[in-house]
């Protein structure tokens, strides 16, 4: 089958790495990808945004499927797209419609169906510009730390942890009044700050079944000891340790049935992942956030420790045959350490050359943030490069990323070197 795969960062290079395996592939596209993606599919460049451009693209090609990487396509209703035409509304789509895409555009959204469907999650409320007051004075009721979420999509960095009250204040009224993201940015969701450790679930769900896929950690702050600015994501570890069979059938139970149950409830025709942003309060997990397609840097820990065909869950997905699907695991450790560019996650320079990519030995090297240019392989982004490994431990993956993440090299290269130090 012939399958066109959307996005252009490590996540759609792991994606693509692992469909490429499949004999059920005769031909896989990469919109637009880069320097990675090129190596296991044909990179193609055009505005998949644009209807008349995708049409055109998958029925020269015969696309058979459509896999949507990013959120963004899903939340601005690329699924609706494809299955309202009569001329592709045969090609399966992975990835929900808009309305399920709400999950992870709203965070209102997803609060209001937590609440509805019991779904353990922080004590919250949402405000716009005209309760501006009243957002003030919830902030002042509630203890610190102080969590502010920017309701829409904002790129990674539209949640807002602080100690200090008057900061808190400040920040809250930035996002709304002075519209620090935006329209993302028109209601803020003010959360009570929820202490554990944070881990990330994966489902494949067809709307009525599901399988769940390999759980992880990610490290989204930059700095090291989990400091500074959130990121897209440093790196990534899995398995979890904490995240045991008891564990795991806690959040079957208390979190991923409820959420498939409360879909299928709203009449919401949903085919994709869901990725549960959890944490670990004294052995209860409570969901942080929703996501609808998976984690970066997760993925590129996640997917090589799966050893089921990734395009025949695919296959099963869209025919909503994943009842009693099996799902294989590698029982090995994988570990995932992103090296990113100067000034990340603020101002960075682009078009460094990078070396050292043929350095891996035993680990996979995702491109992130890549291009392909005259002069060799060069940045294009904050995250450039996910080096992965698996081994028996931890300490061992993490000793073979680290020893890559030295001999991948580029002007302004960043790492943390502190990846798993939590568990």
């Amino acid at each position: 089958m012939n399958i066109l795969l959307l996005g252009s960062g490590g996540r759609e290079h792991t994606l693509a790495w692992k469909m490429a395996q499949s004999p059920l592939l005769s031909q896989l596209y990469i919109c637009p990808g880069n320097a990675g993606t090129q190596n296991v599919g044909r990179n193609v460049d055009f505005d998949y945004n644009n209807h008349e451009q995708l049409k055109a693209f998958v029925l020269a090609k015969n696309i058979d499927m459509v896999v949507v990487g990013p959120e963004m396509p899903l939340v601005n209703g690329i699924h609706d797209t494809i299955a309202a035409d009569n001329e592709l509304k045969h090609i399966a789509v992975i990835g929900p419609k808009k309305k399920g895409a709400q999950l992870e555009g709203s965070k209102d959204f997803a609060k209001r169906f937590m609440n509805k469907y019991h779904i353990p999650t922080a004590h919250h409320k949402t405000f716009d510009r005209f309760s501006v007051n009243d957002g003030i004075e919830f902030l002042k009721d509630i203890k610190s730390p102080y969590v502010l979420k920017a309701d829409g999509l904002a790129s990674g960095k539209g949640v807002i942890i602080l100690d200090d009250l008057n900061e808190a204040i400040d920040t809250f009224q930035d996002i709304l009044v002075g519209e620090k993201f935006g329209a993302a940015g028109n209601q803020v969701v003010i959360e009570e700050f929820l202490s554990g450790v944070e881990l990330s679930v994966f489902v494949l769900t067809d709307g009525k079944s599901y399988v769940l896929l390999p759980e992880a950690k990610d490290y989204k702050r930059i700095g090291e000891g989990d400091t500074g600015p959130n990121t897209g994501g440093m790196g990534s570890v899995s398995p979890v340790p904490f995240a045991d069979e008891k564990f795991l059938s806690l959040v079957k139970e208390r979190i991923i049935e409820p959420t498939i149950l409360g879909l299928q409830d709203e009449k919401i025709d949903y085919q994709g992942f869901i990725f549960f942003g959890l944490i670990n309060v004294k052995g209860h997990p409570y969901v942080i956030e929703y996501n609808v397609r998976m984690g970066d840097p997760e993925t590129e820990s996640v997917m090589p420790r799966l050893k089921t065909d990734l395009v025949e869950l695919f296959v099963a997905t869209a025919k909503k045959n994943l009842q009693g699907f099996p799902v294989e695991i590698a029982p090995e450790t994988a570990v995932t350490v992103m090296l990113v560019s100067k000034g990340y996650p603020d101002a960075y320079e682009k078009g460094k050359l990078i070396s050292g990519l043929d350095q891996a030995s035993d680990s996979k090297i995702f491109h992130a943030g890549t291009k392909a240019t005259a002069r060799g392989v060069e940045t294009d982004g904050g995250r450039v490069i996910a080096i992965s490994s698996q081994a028996k431990t931890r300490e061992e993956a993490l000793k073979q990323s680290f020893e890559v993440a030295e001999k991948v090299s580029f002007d302004g290269k960043y790492y943390r070197r502190d990846i798993g130090f939590d568990i």
